[in-house]
């Protein structure tokens, strides 16, 4: 099963994010890697390394970013971690990571979700 690490600014926002996403996936394979290792705001290299490694196998890792520099850092922790197979997906944090948890939980591939959670960029959440 393709593993999901959810990379935030912030810890409560990375956490809570997680588990939303188990809530609707319990089989899901998720962790959360937000803040710095204080509990304040920013990104660790350590703490999304370890999360990749936590939740990583052959199927790889899915790894979904807040901004800026959960982007870069992690960018830093796929260079250092080059003979795996991770990916980056560009999509909305909360809806991306319910939606990875949902397929990725029913089997979907790392290549599979990543074109899945591109619909995610353009979800309405008000119909008019």
């Amino acid at each position: 099963m393709v593993g999901i690490v959810i990379v935030s600014h912030s810890q409560k926002l990375a956490e809570g994010t997680a588990e939303l996403a188990q809530m609707m996936a319990a089989k899901a394979v998720i962790a959360p890697a937000g803040g710095l290792d204080d509990g304040s705001t920013g990104t660790s290299f350590e703490k999304i390394y370890q999360a990749v490694d936590d939740v990583y196998s052959d199927d790889g890792v899915a790894v979904l970013m807040d901004m800026g520099s959960a982007v870069m850092t992690t960018e830093m922790v796929i260079e250092a971690m080059d003979d795996r197979k991770i990916q980056m997906m560009d999509c909305p944090l909360v809806e991306g990571a319910v939606l990875a948890a949902v397929e990725t939980a029913m089997g979907t591939t790392l290549e599979e979700l990543a074109e899945k959670l591109e619909t995610t960029r353009t979800m309405k959440k008000i119909m008019e």
